[in-house]
Order: C-alpha cells, then structure tokens, then sequence
C-alpha cells in the first residue's frame, strides 16, 4: 500500500470518526433541550405564608429564576412578551434564588437586569429559595398564575424547549387565560412542561 493511498484511508477514517462525533452531541445536547425540568406542587389557593400579596383586582403572576441558569433567559424573553400582550391585566413578580451564603451582588446577573427592565415586572431576592419552597417550586423558569381571587390558572414554562424562545403552549395559555373575562375560577388549572435548570442547584 503506497503512502498516499494509507493516508487517503486514515482521512477517511478520521472524518467518519467526527462525524459520528458530530451527531451523537447534536442527539445529546436535543434531548437535553427537550428534557423538561421538575415540574413544581404548587397550592391551588394563594398561599398564606407567601411573602408577597396578591394584585388587588388582577391576576398575580409568579416565576422563579435561578440568577446563573442560560435557560432562564428564554423565559424572561417569553414573559416580556405576555406583558407587552397583557397590559393593566396583570402584576408580575419574579423571584432570584439566592443562598444565605451569598451577598446580593452574588444574584444581580444579565438574568436579573432583564427581568428588571420588563415594564410592569417586579424583581425579588428569594433568599434560601423561601418563596420557591412556599410555591412548591423547583425549577428555574417555573411560572404561576393566580387569578384576582388567589385561585391557581396556570402552572408550568412558558417556553417550548431549554433555553428556546419562540411560540409556545405556555406563553398562549398565559395570555389566553388574561384576555378571557369568563375564566372559571373552580376550573383545574392549565399545565405545561417546564424547562430550566434546578433551581436550587450549582451553576
């Protein structure tokens, strides 16, 4: 076998290789994308112990962010959207993970000045992820929606996948459920996936 011929082989080889490479992180970084997180307990009633009131005569909406998850910007980007679509319809809290360990600085990410800026949008420190526990939230990116009289509508993501901005199931339920006047307080909340890293955990 020439030179030539051995090095065309171990090219080809070598190709094959990173190609197989290729395909097998595309499949695992999709599946990771499309793994959704765990999904969070909430009551269906306003808890009591919420260290946060309620709108008075609107729809109170929740969401819970880990201040150092990627994913969690996609969702910051969904619920600017279901402001802008819901205006006087809604007060919107969002809550930022943060350990007793840490100072605030430890919180104020690009996450946090995003959710800041959103017009209507309130953001809090949750120290120890207290709020979190007293929502049964688990996962960065969990959001809830309370009608004006403390009943549980909605409970889920507002994104489609990880980290994916777009249209999708939950941001549609947020937004349909705020335009309609007729929305049956006893009704079974609405539920979608979530997406998002754990909320508690190390990034």
């Amino acid at each position: 076998m020439s030179f030539l011929a051995g090095f065309k082989r171990q090219l080809i080889v070598a190709v094959a290789l990173w190609v197989l490479a290729v395909a097998i992180g595309i499949g695992i970084l999709g599946k990771y994308s499309a793994t959704p997180g765990r999904p969070a307990a909430p009551p269906l009633d306003w808890p009591a112990s919420a260290r946060l009131e309620r709108g008075n005569g609107r729809a109170t909406l929740v969401m819970f962010v880990h201040p150092h998850c990627p994913c969690s910007r996609a969702s910051l980007e969904e619920l600017a959207k279901v402001m802008a679509h819901t205006v006087g319809k809604l007060d919107a809290n969002v809550f930022f993970y943060l350990p007793s360990s840490e100072a605030s600085t430890w919180g104020r990410t690009d996450l946090w000045r995003t959710a800041h800026v959103i017009p209507g949008v309130r953001t809090f420190e949750d120290r120890d992820a207290i709020v979190a526990r007293s929502f049964g939230a688990f996962t960065s990116g969990q959001t809830l929606l309370y009608s004006p009289g403390g009943r549980l509508l909605f409970k889920g993501g507002i994104t489609a996948f990880r980290g994916h901005s777009g249209d999708n199931d939950g941001r549609s339920a947020v937004i349909a459920l705020l335009q309609d006047e007729n929305v049956r307080e006893n009704a079974l909340p609405l539920v979608t996936r979530v997406f998002g890293c754990s909320l508690r955990g190390e990034y």
